[in-house]
């Protein structure tokens, strides 16, 4: 039953296009990606992991994009549609507002908003990404999420990434209008987000390069990157992650022995923290069990 959740996310996703407009091309390419094999093996994978259940019930949302060919991608998700709170994992929206602030000339990529921007992603301070939503302007970022242009909320596919509230203590100033979350994410959109990222589409593709530096080198160990880089670590991963009360978010590129995948889990559960921390080992193990494809090259065994 829970492996049909999946698709009625995706039935409803199509229905309430219906008078809208078409979705962004981007996603519609994401989107028509899925691969069935890749899919077939999540499946079996969260099964093995004993996460059925929570995938049923709502609690664990997954999508997992092969893009070592970034023009040939392979998706797989289960609740790829389902929003759901996710903390800190927002300020990913905030770091593009940012860029995009400085790209229209309104913001300046000073070493104060550098640092700043360093500190919110890596660290996730919320001292950091509140003093951003101030630099950034808070209106500014749920426009720019639903602009034309990005889409990264959008009532056509069930919402996505939303930043309503400063992190810290006080009310949320915009809630989003589907689900009244403060901090919000799908995993499907949260995947876009690193797709449109890693082929240097967020902004351009130079700040689609520091965006994702800054990304990189994550200074807390735990959910994906304490899982992977125990088992593998001379991975890279590029990530944000996000934890309040029962509900834990991470999400991720990871670049690992000539492959790259993007990686995104959210889940509302006690022992959701621990879900991802498993989760992300058997993720990598789909993506390095693949033969591998890359741009102009035919598919050749990994191992």
């Amino acid at each position: 039953m829970w492996r049909q959740l999946a698709l009625v996310f995706l039935f409803w996703s199509v229905g309430a296009g219906v008078g809208q407009a078409a979705l962004p091309a981007d996603a519609v390419a994401l989107r028509e990606a899925t691969d069935p094999a890749l899919q077939a093996q999540l499946e079996e994978r969260l099964d093995a992991l004993h996460l059925g259940q929570s995938v049923e019930a709502g609690q664990l949302s997954v999508a997992l994009v092969d893009v070592t060919d970034p023009d040939q991608p392979r998706l797989a998700e289960v609740n790829g549609d389902a929003m759901l709170y996710a903390a800190s994992l927002p300020k990913i929206a905030i770091l593009l507002a940012a860029f995009q602030r400085v790209d229209e000339g309104a913001l300046t990529l000073d070493d104060e908003t550098r640092d700043l921007m360093t500190r919110m992603i890596r660290n996730s301070s919320n001292t950091a990404a509140t003093a951003m939503i101030g630099k950034v302007g808070r209106d500014y970022i749920n426009e720019l999420l639903r602009s034309p242009r990005y889409r990264l909320y959008d009532e056509s596919l069930n919402g996505g990434l939303w930043v309503g509230k400063e992190y810290g203590r006080g009310s949320a100033y915009q809630r989003d209008p589907l689900h009244h979350l403060s901090h919000g994410a799908t995993a499907f959109q949260v995947a876009r987000f690193y797709y449109l990222l890693e082929k240097g589409e967020l902004v351009s593709p130079q700040s689609s390069r520091e965006m994702k530096r800054i990304l990189g080198e994550p200074a807390i160990s735990h959910k994906f990157v304490g899982g992977l880089l125990a088992e593998a670590p001379q991975a890279q991963i590029y990530r944000k992650s996000g934890s309040w009360r029962d509900w834990h978010a991470d999400s991720a590129i990871v670049e690992h022995d000539g492959r790259t995948y993007i990686a995104v889990g959210l889940a509302q559960n006690p022992s959701g923290g621990e879900w991802l921390k498993r989760l992300i080992v058997e993720l990598d193990g789909l993506i390095m069990d693949a033969p591998l494809r890359t741009a102009g090259l035919e598919s050749v065994s990994a191992r």
